[in-house]
């Protein structure tokens, strides 16, 4: 599904987002707080548009993602970063690796959440950071009613027009209809592993960075 996207695919957020994406990824690079020199995974990292703030910093950045489609889209816009292929409940690096991992509106698409939070706390270091970065639940109710009609009605239509693939973004809001709210994934966050579990609202609570801390030895 993911590879029929990828052409289009930043296109498109952009566009469906309002122009908020972009004002999303500003924010996760400002929680993330990449240095030089630090080794940083972005996944679910798409064509890694995601990955360009890092790595602008000077730090190590791995893209990875799933999609060999993204991935090959994502060479060609950015050949001289390592993309990585890998199954987020199956990483392919070794353990306590990276000083921080962060994941931006993948999560929600994998089939088995509490195995990829297992493994992003497996290959970050002891004293790294988590950041993840979800579609969410808007904390006041009018709102929430109004981006509910937003999704099941307007998207679909608005996707046709811009997308490759519109039937992606009719599952797109059942998915984001179906995931868990901030506290709820706060506490997937804790029983991975994860301490210092804290969340903050982007856009009314359309989106909430969640950041977590790998606990020191």
């Amino acid at each position: 599904m993911f590879d029929d996207v990828a052409a289009k695919y930043d296109l498109t957020n952009d566009v469906l987002s309002l122009g908020q994406a972009r004002l999303w990824r500003k924010e996760v690079a400002r929680a993330v707080g990449a240095r030089p020199a630090q080794k940083i995974l972005d996944l679910a990292a798409g064509t890694a548009t995601s990955s360009m703030p890092f790595a602008a910093t000077g730090a190590y950045v791995v893209p990875c993602d799933f999609s060999l489609g993204m991935l090959r889209e994502g060479k060609k816009r950015h050949p001289w970063l390592p993309l990585t292929a890998g199954d987020a409940t199956k990483l392919p690096f070794r353990d306590d690796v990276f000083d921080r991992v962060t994941i931006s509106f993948g999560l929600r698409n994998v089939q088995d959440t509490d195995s990829a939070l297992r493994e992003l706390y497996r290959v970050t270091k002891p004293g790294g950071q988590v950041v993840i970065c979800e579609f969410s639940q808007p904390t006041w109710e009018p709102f929430r009613t109004v981006y509910t009609e937003y999704l099941m009605r307007a998207l679909p239509p608005v996707a046709r027009g811009v997308s490759s693939n519109p039937d992606a973004y009719v599952y797109l809001a059942e998915s984001i209809r179906a995931w868990p709210d901030q506290p709820g994934l706060a506490a997937l966050l804790q029983k991975a592993g994860w301490s210092k579990v804290a969340w903050r609202n982007l856009t009314g609570g359309v989106v909430a960075l969640h950041r977590g801390v790998k606990a020191e030895v």
